[in-house]
């Protein structure tokens, strides 16, 4: 804590569920299992997540690193926006909430040291602090605007190596068609290799799509109650990954909201509904109202 800050300390979390934010039990799973399964090859890099919140990944993604690797987190928390826009964003969604005080607090109630922490906007990582092919897996969430995610994707493009793995989120979502532009804009003309899409995050690579999906495909998803789909896109093969069980708890500051908790629950089952259907359930509900 800085001397400047008098502040009331924020409460420690007992579990990483007691952590507000976005990241939901398909993408939890996700994460996991593809740090483990590199963690069980022998292949080592460190990790990277740009835009962190207030830890809610962050303290998985801490619990896969290994002797060795280093874990770098880089975002503004409560730090000012380089610009009006990335301020206007913040305010919308963050600033109220989002402090780094509490993202130590929560991040140290599991772990005994605290990642690497960059606390400025993630274009500062293009200056190559962050070492070429240093990585082997890289979370994207941070600003949703277009030309920063465009950015982020090429921090992620030079930190990766091998067959790491970038996931981006929000690649989807109506409210950020920036970070759809962005993705898709490196899928066609980066080389970005879509591999797993879930109803929040985009998973690709710049190596070899093949063998991670061969890591992804040797867990019996369906088996454990997910919905997992094949996918043809731009000549490459991918999934779709969804969770069909109950909601969950947890989430950002609207996440008590019970019209936001039937909203996020609307676009997940519009997500993996054939357009057809998806189209004859809007028109119903706009009939509707």
């Amino acid at each position: 804590m800085s001397a400047t800050d008098t502040s009331a300390a924020p409460p420690v979390p007992a579990t990483p569920d007691d952590v507000p934010g976005w990241f939901f039990r398909v993408d939890r799973e996700v994460f996991g299992w593809l740090l483990t399964r590199q963690s069980a090859a022998g292949v080592t890099g460190d990790l990277l997540e740009l835009g962190a919140y207030l830890g809610r990944s962050a303290i998985l993604l801490g619990d896969h690193l290994r002797p060795g690797e280093t874990f770098t987190v880089c975002d503004l928390f409560d730090a000012d926006a380089p610009d009006g826009e990335n301020s206007a964003e913040m305010t919308m969604s963050y600033r109220a909430t989002l402090t780094r005080r509490a993202f130590e607090t929560n991040y140290l109630a599991f772990h005994a040291e605290l990642p690497v922490i960059v606390q400025d906007p993630t274009s500062v990582l293009a200056d190559g602090r962050i070492p070429a092919d240093s990585c082997r897996f890289v979370h994207i969430d941070a600003s949703h605007l277009y030309e920063h995610v465009v950015g982020d994707i090429q921090v992620a493009r030079d930190a990766l190596a091998g067959n790491g793995v970038v996931a981006l989120d929000d690649y989807r979502a109506p409210h950020t068609p920036g970070v759809s532009a962005a993705v898709w804009e490196a899928v066609f003309t980066l080389g970005l290799k879509p591999v797993l899409l879930t109803p929040e995050k985009f998973y690709g690579t710049w190596g070899d799509p093949d063998a991670v999906r061969a890591d992804l495909l040797a867990r019996d998803w369906r088996g454990e109650g997910f919905r997992l789909d094949e996918e043809h896109l731009a000549g490459q093969t991918c999934h779709r990954l969804a969770w069909d069980g109950p909601s969950e708890r947890g989430g950002g500051p609207a996440a008590t909201s019970a019209p936001a908790r039937r909203s996020l629950a609307r676009r997940l089952a519009l997500g993996v509904l054939p357009p057809i259907a998806a189209r004859a359930v809007r028109r119903l509900r706009r009939e509707r109202a």
